[in-house]
């Protein structure tokens, strides 16, 4: 094992990252909330008239920047150890949507950040350190061998399952549907970003590996990804709550992309058993951090988690009550009638 310099190099950029891609979450959904209000249609149900709203614009450049410092890790270390430090972005996000969003953390929310940063910590001191790799057609023969074909036809089965036959039935009404294809979509990318990370490194060390079809390969993998995955994430940040959808969105995709690495990478190869265990315990305790801050969120209560709207309907289950632009939804004032909500909000400002 032994924690060496490129596994360093790997854990502050996978720290930057996570820092950068959680703040991205609450800039994007605000302005989902902007778009959603000067359209009246929503992400959730088709619209895209989010693509003309600058501050999403924004969010999505500061994602950008935190997913390019990602893809520089994963050429670093293995991806056992850089996916679990994403923990960090569930962390960042849920203060800010605290804050911003006024979508409430409660105090045990707060053990669950904890809990989070202690696992990762865990994970962090017992991962495995990055398997020398000489060349991208040695990636390719790893990628071809018949376990991780039979991982990637699985996951390519699962999402054409999930978005033609269960997204459109209720996809609006169970976080998993959309957030289930992200993360299944997003165990490819980074199996495909770290292979061509990895061949962009060697390439920049002088052994140029642009010449091989299968560099590009990689690239056109991860670009098709990526944009499958950005699509339904903004699908299941408009529908539901913040708050949620960064840490079921990090569990599974997490779960997904340490099964994947270890299928294909073979991470966990002379690894003693100790040290296996000692992994799988850090990253329970990363679950359970993440379950908890869950848990603390008013389900029963909470119209974000059900879904904001029917389904079938196009309209915003949200008023206007101010000139500004800002939706005021009804699920985060239950026990207020509508006219008091609008006569509150006029008054603040």
């Amino acid at each position: 094992m032994g924690f060496g310099e490129d596994n360093l190099n790997g854990v502050i950029l996978a720290l930057l990252s996570s820092g950068f891609i959680g703040a991205s979450f609450i800039i994007k959904k605000k302005g989902l909330r902007r778009a959603a209000a000067a359209s009246g249609v929503r992400a959730g149900v088709g619209g895209y008239t989010y693509l003309l709203e600058p501050l999403w614009w924004i969010g999505m450049i500061i994602m950008i920047v935190g997913e390019a410092a990602n893809f520089i890790a994963y050429a670093f270390a293995p991806a056992v150890l850089v996916t679990p430090l994403g923990a960090l972005s569930i962390i960042v996000s849920a203060v800010l949507a605290h804050f911003i969003l006024k979508e409430r953390l409660h105090k045990l929310g707060i053990l669950g950040c904890v809990m989070c940063i202690a696992g990762s910590v865990i994970i962090v001191v017992h991962a495995p350190s990055e398997r020398p790799i000489t060349s991208v057609q040695e990636i390719w023969n790893m990628a071809t061998q018949p376990a991780f074909l039979l991982y990637m036809g699985s996951v390519i089965v699962l999402v054409f399952i999930l978005a033609i036959y269960f997204s459109p039935r209720c996809g609006h009404t169970n976080v998993l549907v959309f957030t289930g294809i992200c993360s299944l979509m997003g165990s490819l990318s980074v199996m495909s970003v770290k292979a061509l990370g990895t061949s962009l490194k060697l390439t920049f060390e002088g052994k140029n590996q642009l010449i091989y079809p299968e560099t590009w390969f990689f690239m056109l993998v991860v670009v098709t990804c990526v944009i499958i995955q950005m699509n339904y994430l903004n699908k299941a940040l408009d529908t539901f709550n913040t708050a949620i959808v960064s840490p079921i969105y990090y569990v599974m995709f997490t779960t997904l992309t340490i099964l994947a690495s270890v299928i294909m990478f073979k991470d966990w190869d002379g690894q003693s058993g100790g040290t296996i265990i000692s992994e799988i315990c850090g990253f329970v305790v990363v679950l359970s951090g993440t379950i908890l801050l869950q848990l603390t969120k008013d389900f029963e209560r909470s119209s974000s988690f059900r879904g904001n709207h029917s389904p079938g309907s196009p309209s915003l289950s949200t008023r206007l009550c101010s000139g500004n632009g800002e939706l005021v939804k009804y699920s985060d004032h239950d026990d207020v009638p509508s006219d008091e909500i609008c006569l509150r909000i006029q008054e603040s400002y």
